[in-house]
């Protein structure tokens, strides 16, 4: 072995380490992750007027409003609207939790949902087939490379 190597204790991975570059910071903060637990942002305002349907709807899903006190880490803004002044809003959307549970049967409520309008285009478009002159409705896609000259 080459005697002018250096032992390994001696080698620092942070000293071969490439520099960070610098990335703007992201709008909205990221909760510490709680086990069970999806985060959401909620359009509480746009544009200083208060969007009660969206929060309302919002609420009635499922979503809850997270308390300021539980996530000390994420600064808030001061809140106008009595009703959420103890909870987590940054720039007019306020963070809302809820269970996985529910969070993973409302992800497969709009796949079947999604699955059942594609049904439907397709039954639409199949009825206007006729056998004389064929529509062909293939999903799928297939790369092909050209052979070159």
């Amino acid at each position: 072995m080459a005697a002018n190597r250096l032992d390994r204790e001696l080698e620092s991975r942070e000293k071969t380490a490439r520099k960070k570059s610098w990335s703007r910071p992201t709008v909205l903060p990221d909760p510490m992750p709680q086990d069970g637990y999806k985060f959401h942002w909620v359009r509480v305002s746009t544009m200083g007027q208060p969007d009660s349907t969206n929060v309302s709807s919002k609420l009635r899903e499922g979503w809850e409003p997270v308390r300021a006190e539980d996530h000390p880490e994420i600064f808030s803004d001061a809140v106008d609207d009595v009703r959420f002044k103890d909870n987590v809003i940054v720039g007019g959307l306020m963070l809302c939790k809820a269970p996985l549970e529910l969070v993973a049967e409302r992800t497969e409520y709009y796949d079947n949902m999604a699955q059942s309008q594609m049904r439907s285009v397709d039954n639409n478009l199949m009825r206007e087939n006729d056998p004389r002159m064929p529509l062909f409705n293939d999903r799928k896609t297939k790369v092909t490379f050209g052979k070159g000259n």
